[in-house]
C-alpha cells in the first residue's frame, strides 16, 4: 500500500482531546468548593482551567503543523534558556508551601521546570541521533547528557522540588538507555544518582515524613500529617466503588482532601465515575501510547524516533507516578496528572508534546499502520550534518 503523508493520527488526537474536555467537568467538580470558599465564585478555577485547555488545543493544532525538524535547529538554545530559567526562579520566583517553582509574570506565571522536562528531551533526542557513531565512548558519547541532566537536577533540587528532579532523572536516564549508551556507564552513574537521592532525600524533615508515611509510620489523623492526603485520597476511591457516585457527587472533594483537583484529581475521578471511569482514562492513555511508539518505529529519522519515545516516556512516568500516588502504591509527591489535573505551564507544555509527536505521525506516512525503516536502517544513513548537534 502506498504511503499517505500530511494525514491527522486520530489515535492520539482524540484520546488526548477528550481527556482535555472531560477533564474539564473533572477540574469543575473537584474545585468547586474551594474556589467558593477562597475565590471569587464556584467556578473560578474552572473558568481559569477551561482558558488553559482552549489555548492547549490551539498550540496542539499549531505545533502539529510545524516540521519536527525545526527543533532540531533550536535544541540547544532551547535547553539553555530553560537552565537559565531555572537559575532565574531560584533569585526571582514566587514561593509557596516552603518552596520557590514558579516566576510571576503577573496574568500569567511560568513553572520552569515543567519547560525544562521537554527541552531536555528534544535535546538529549538531538544529541542521541547526532552521536550514535560514538555513543558506546564515555567522554563524547555519555558525558554531555550526564553533564546536562546533573545540571537540571541539582538545580531543581535547589527549588527544592524532591519529586520533580527524580522524574526528570528517570526521563533522562530512560532516554539514554533507549538510545544505547554504553550499559556500564549508564548502570554506574545510576547508582550513584540513587544514593545522591537518598542522601539528599534524608536531608529535610518533611520528606522523610513522606517515606515513613508511606510505610505505614506516619500521622493519618491530623490534615498536617504527612498520609492524610493519601487516606483521604483512597477513601474517595473506595467510595466510588465499581460504577461511582455519579458525576459532581464527590464527598472528599468538599474540603476534605487537600490539592483534589490538581495532584490528586485522579482519586476524585475514581470516586464520580468509578473503577470504570479510571479503567478508561488509563485506556486513553495506552491507547495513546502505543500509537506513540507506533510512531515511533516508522519516524523518518533517527531524531524522529528518539524525540517520539521520549515524549511517550515523560507521558507514561507521569500518569504512572500519579496514579500510583493517588492509589498509595508510590510515595506522595507533587505530579500532575497530564492533561486532567488544574495547571498553567504544564498543560500548555504538554498539549506542545502531543502537537509534535502529531507531526512526526504525520511524516511517516503510516495510514493505516504500515513498517517504514528500522533504528538500524536509520542509524546508517543519517544526514552529515548531525555532528553539528554533539553537545
Amino acid at each position: 500500500m502506498d504511503k499517505i503523508k500530511g494525514h491527522i493520527d486520530w489515535y492520539i488526537l482524540l484520546p488526548i482531546s477528550a481527556l482535555m474536555l472531560f477533564g474539564l467537568s473533572f477540574v469543575y467538580s473537584a474545585s468547586s468548593a474551594y474556589s467558593g470558599l477562597k475565590l471569587d465564585s464556584n467556578e473560578a478555577l474552572f473558568f481559569s482551567h477551561l482558558g488553559k485547555v482552549i489555548l492547549g488545543l490551539i498550540l496542539m493544532i499549531v505545533f502539529a503543523k510545524i516540521d519536527y525538524h525545526v527543533y532540531r535547529k533550536i535544541s540547544k538554545s532551547f535547553l539553555t534558556i530553560s537552565v537559565l530559567l531555572l537559575v532565574m526562579v531560584l533569585f526571582i520566583g514566587s514561593s509557596a508551601k516552603g518552596a520557590t517553582r514558579w516566576i510571576d509574570l503577573g496574568p500569567i506565571s511560568l513553572q520552569p521546570s515543567e519547560i525544562v522536562k521537554f527541552a531536555m528531551v528534544i535535546h538529549f533526542a538531538s544529541m542521541l541521533s547526532a552521536k550514535q557513531a560514538f555513543i558506546k565512548q564515555f567522554e563524547q558519547g555519555f558525558l554531555p547528557f550526564l553533564i546536562w541532566l546533573g545540571l537540571i537536577s541539582i538545580l531543581i533540587a535547589l527549588q527544592p522540588n524532591f519529586s520533580t528532579m527524580i522524574v526528570v532523572l528517570l526521563i533522562g536516564y530512560a532516554i539514554m538507555f533507549i538510545g544505547n549508551v554504553n550499559l556500564l556507564h549508564w548502570i554506574g552513574t545510576l547508582l550513584i544518582g540513587i544514593f545522591a537521592a537518598g542522601l539528599y532525600l534524608i536531608s529535610a524533615p518533611y520528606r522523610m515524613k513522606r517515606i515513613l508515611s508511606y510505610l505505614g509510620m506516619g500521622d493519618a489523623t491530623s490534615a498536617a500529617g504527612s498520609d492524610y492526603q493519601l487516606n483521604q485520597a483512597l477513601i474517595a476511591i473506595g467510595n466510588g466503588g465499581i460504577t461511582g457516585l455519579g458525576p459532581g457527587q464527590s464527598r472528599q472533594s468538599n474540603l476534605f482532601l487537600p490539592e483534589s483537583y490538581g495532584d490528586f484529581i485522579f482519586s476524585i475521578v475514581g470516586e464520580e465515575f468509578g473503577f470504570i471511569g479510571l479503567v478508561l482514562i488509563l485506556a486513553a492513555f495506552g491507547l495513546v501510547f502505543w500509537r506513540g511508539l507506533i510512531v515511533a518505529k516508522n519516524a523518518p529519522d533517527n531524531f524522529g524516533y528518539f524525540l517520539s519515545v521520549g515524549i511517550i516516556i515523560t507521558f507514561a512516568f507521569y500518569v504512572f507516578v500519579n496514579a500510583g500516588v493517588n492509589t498509595g502504591i508510590l510515595p506522595t509527591t507533587g505530579v500532575p496528572f497530564p492533561f486532567i489535573s488544574y495547571g498553567g505551564t504544564a498543560i500548555l507544555l504538554y498539549s506542545a508534546a502531543i502537537g509534535i509527536l502529531l507531526n512526526i505521525s504525520a511524516q511517516t506516512g503510516m495510514y493505516p499502520i504500515i513498517a517504514n525503516q528500522s533504528l538500524d536502517d536509520s542509524l546508517e544513513e543519517e544526514d552529515d550534518d548531525d555532528d553539528d548537534d554533539d553537545d
